[in-house]
């Protein structure tokens, strides 16, 4: 679709613009009425980096049978440039990628980002017509529902791994070490972070129990990043916390939210899952062994060579830098509240110490 304005607020959602958002892949549909049943902006719990809404639609007679009439859709938290490389980050991902995929992620129907506005919009099913629950940090994770989480980031991986794509149709794909979001996690995250720990005591006595400050933090991360870069890449979710997963009634997990998504090392994506959805007991029991499924998976998906597990533990410990920094600190209380919040930086903090994560990472200095 041709470049334009989006809404950032629930009344720009009108049947004409809904049309618009939708005569891209459904020439001739025309949407008659638009009825917002919900709506959250920045500043309400469960809304991080984008607004969304809850729609019903009601179409003219030419419009498919099947064409759904309740959506979700994102929209940016107000006029914000801060958050324009995410947003079309996601778009991207949404209208480029998002097709081809056979795992669990919602199905898009229209969508589009306008840089000189910063404006974007995806018009997403609601999972919940599909029976979609949708768990965070303060209900328990079993065993099996982390294997099906698994089970989705194995297909993804496979599907990407060491890809001479990476060259060709999908060169555009960002890493964690160049292009607008690794810009934005280098400049104007650290800032937000250093706010973050300066102004909330829990977070700046997290770090300091942790023995280290905000810039070494970032050091380590980018130490880290720079390393995995080096090692097998493929196409990361890139924010794998529990929190932008879901689960269907048969069983099967997906993800959601992939304004983070870009080319990089496995171990970024799994580590994250698996500490954040984990209690820290059942973490501490079971890594090991949901590491050596994922690694199975992966080779049931067509990878012939998979990493060596002892390889892949190393990055997996490591990993849990970035979930420690980027993941929570930049997270303000409003976004999730604070028992979300809280629980979240007591698993990652306590993942590193028992990891010995900050040893992993002084060693890349020192190599």
């Amino acid at each position: 679709m041709q470049a334009m304005v989006h809404p950032v607020t629930a009344d720009g959602l009108t049947p004409d613009y809904i049309t618009t958002l939708l005569q891209a892949q459904f020439p001739g549909v025309r949407a008659q009425s638009v009825s917002v049943s919900d709506a959250k902006t920045y500043g309400e719990q469960m809304v991080s980096t984008a607004g969304r809404a809850t729609i019903d639609i009601r179409y003219d007679s030419a419009a498919p049978k099947d064409l759904p009439t309740r959506f979700v859709i994102k929209l940016a938290r107000g006029v914000d440039t801060i958050m324009a490389a995410f947003y079309a980050n996601e778009v991207a991902f949404y209208q480029r990628i998002r097709p081809e995929l056979t795992l669990e992620a919602p199905r898009c129907f229209g969508g589009g980002f306008d840089a000189p506005s910063s404006s974007f919009a995806l018009l997403l099913e609601d999972l919940s017509l599909r029976g979609a629950s949708f768990p965070n940090v303060t209900q328990p994770t079993t065993i099996d529902q982390a294997r099906a989480l698994l089970d989705c980031l194995a297909s993804l991986h496979a599907g990407f791994w060491e890809s001479p794509r990476f060259t060709g149709d999908l060169a555009w794909v960002e890493t964690h070490v160049s292009g607008g979001v690794a810009d934005m996690m280098n400049g104007l995250a650290p800032v937000y972070i250093q706010h973050e720990i300066d102004t909330e005591n829990f977070k700046r006595e997290l770090v300091q129990r942790l023995r280290t400050t905000g810039p070494e933090l970032l050091a380590g991360v980018q130490a880290v990043q720079r390393h995995q870069a080096t090692l097998p890449q493929t196409l990361l979710h890139g924010d794998t916390h529990l929190g932008n997963t879901y689960r269907l009634p048969d069983g099967r997990a997906g993800l959601l939210d992939w304004q983070l998504m870009v080319r990089g090392h496995a171990m970024h994506d799994v580590s994250y899952f698996i500490t954040t959805a984990l209690s820290i007991a059942d973490r501490r029991a079971h890594e090991r062994d949901l590491l050596g499924y994922y690694l199975e998976r992966l080779a049931g998906a067509g990878i012939s060579q998979p990493p060596r597990f002892e390889d892949t533990w190393t990055e997996y410990r490591r990993a849990l830098v970035w979930g420690v920094y980027i993941g929570w600190l930049t997270t303000p209380v409003v976004n999730y509240g604070w028992e979300i919040n809280i629980l979240n930086h007591l698993r990652l903090t306590t993942a590193f110490e028992d990891h010995d994560t900050a040893k992993l990472v002084r060693a890349l200095a020192n190599a």
